[in-house]
C-alpha cells in the first residue's frame, strides 16, 4: 500500500461531479491513504450532479493545512460555490505554499484560480474554464493530465485513470 500514512483532503458541496470525487477517493484509500471529505458542515449528505450522495467526514472550517499531505479537488459545479468560501481558499493556498500536492480536475480549477495560485503553472481543465486559467496566469495544455511541480490537473472523468495514477505516483512513499 503505497500511500500508507498519507492524509488527503477533498472538498465537497452539492452538484459535485460524482465520478471525480468517488473514483479518486476509493483509489487513494485502496493504496492506503486516509481521505477526508470536507464540506461546510460535518456529517451532511451532499448530492452529486448525477445523484450520488456522499456524507462529509469533517467541516473544512475545523481543518488545518499542516494536517494534510495533499488536496484533491473534484469538479462539477460545486467548485464555483466552494471558491467563495475564505476557509476553502486559505486551505488551498496554504497546502500549495507548503509545497504539498494540489490536484484538480475539470471545473475544480476554479478553486486554485480564486486562491491565486495558478500564475506560472502549466495546467489543464475542461475547455469551459480554459480562459479563466489563462487569465489567472496559467499556461493551459490540452492533455489528459498535466503535472507541474506540486500541481496535477486533468480535464474530465475520462481522464481519471491518468489523474489518479499521477496523484498516487506523486505521493508514493518510497520503499525502505
Amino acid at each position: 500500500m503505497r500511500l500508507t500514512g498519507k492524509k488527503i483532503l477533498m472538498f465537497v458541496d452539492d452538484i459535485y461531479e460524482d465520478l471525480e470525487l468517488l473514483y479518486p477517493k476509493y483509489r487513494l484509500i485502496e493504496e492506503g491513504g486516509v481521505v477526508f471529505v470536507a464540506g461546510a458542515v460535518k456529517d451532511k449528505v451532499y448530492i452529486g450532479k448525477h445523484g450520488y450522495p456522499i456524507k462529509s467526514d469533517v467541516s473544512y472550517s475545523d481543518l488545518y493545512s499542516e494536517d494534510f499531505d495533499a488536496l484533491v479537488i473534484p469538479g462539477g459545479f460545486a467548485p464555483d460555490k466552494l471558491r467563495r468560501d475564505e476557509k476553502v481558499l486559505s486551505l488551498t493556498k496554504e497546502i500549495f505554499q507548503q509545497g504539498k500536492l494540489v490536484a484538480h480536475i475539470c471545473h475544480a480549477g476554479w478553486i486554485p484560480i480564486s486562491a491565486k495560485i495558478m500564475s506560472g503553472y502549466k495546467t489543464t481543465s475542461t475547455p469551459g474554464i480554459k480562459d479563466d486559467l489563462i487569465n489567472a496566469g496559467a499556461e493551459w495544455i490540452d492533455a489528459s493530465v498535466v503535472v507541474d511541480r506540486n500541481m496535477i490537473s486533468s480535464r474530465r472523468p475520462d481522464d481519471l485513470p491518468d489523474f489518479c495514477r499521477s496523484i498516487i505516483n506523486y505521493l508514493t512513499v518510497p520503499e525502505l
